[in-house]
């Protein structure tokens, strides 16, 4: 079942098990973070997570809903591993993975029918290629060699039903990129929240979430620090990676 360097890990929270490998591709806590802010019906409707990588997201959503999820990969290799992970926790009919270009997602999976959208996209411009050491899977996930960050606002827009919500996960300083893509694309931003890697540092990762065709009106969150003094996890985020203890 496991190729090359792959390995099969714990989600100890939902308990499941992922297969990730660290020269292809592993999920960050990003990931976690996304799955865990994202609106999600309890039952009915369809989500779709777009540069679903291993499927990190959608098997973290499939904790907290009964819902219909699409993961959406570019990459073959990136999209083999997460329908093999889909299989070996026995979520074939929960969680379909579909290898594809994010893109194209809307002419092929339809136009504005889904409930939610959840992407974790390529942080960093295609200029920004200053690591030449990394592999091809890891260069097209983080940086924006095939898929710009007004791209995939674009596509969930598209794919959204009015009234659907869409969340995404990204580095802190593209705030005002991501605002003005949103709203560009009849996304209104209703919730924010940053993410510090310590108290007293300035924030790195940011949250949001907007509402197709949404009436203006955000809410701040609270910020969400991710390291105690300690250099530990706070209990915040470790309740998040593990559950309630």
């Amino acid at each position: 079942m496991l190729v090359d360097d792959e390995r099969l890990d714990y989600l100890l929270a939902e308990d499941l098990r992922i297969i990730q490998s660290p020269s292809v591709f592993s999920f960050s806590l990003d990931a976690v973070l996304l799955a865990r802010f994202a609106y999600v019906p309890l039952k009915r409707g369809t989500i779709v997570d777009l540069c679903t990588g291993n499927g990190a997201i959608p098997l973290f959503l499939s904790a907290r809903t009964e819902s219909r999820i699409i993961g959406v990969e570019l990459q073959e290799r990136l999209a083999h591993m997460a329908r093999r992970s889909v299989e070996y926790n026995g979520l074939e009919q929960q969680i379909d993975i579909i290898e594809g270009d994010v893109k194209n997602m809307p002419a092929q999976l339809g136009f504005e029918k889904y409930d939610v959208v959840t992407c974790n996209p390529p942080y960093f411009p295609a200029h920004e290629m200053s690591d030449k050491n990394i592999s091809e899977h890891m260069a097209i996930a983080r940086h924006e060699l095939h898929l710009t960050l007004d791209e995939a606002v674009l596509s969930a827009s598209q794919l959204l039903k009015q009234g659907g919500k869409a969340a995404f996960v990204h580095r802190s300083g593209r705030l005002i990129d991501l605002i003005a893509a949103m709203r560009a694309n009849r996304l209104e931003p209703k919730r924010i929240r940053l993410v510090y890697p310590k108290a007293g540092k300035e924030a790195n990762t940011l949250l949001i979430e907007g509402i197709k065709d949404g009436k203006p009106d955000l809410k701040i969150l609270p910020p969400l620090i991710v390291y105690g003094d300690d250099g530990e996890y706070t209990e915040e985020v470790r309740e998040l990676l593990y559950g309630s203890q």
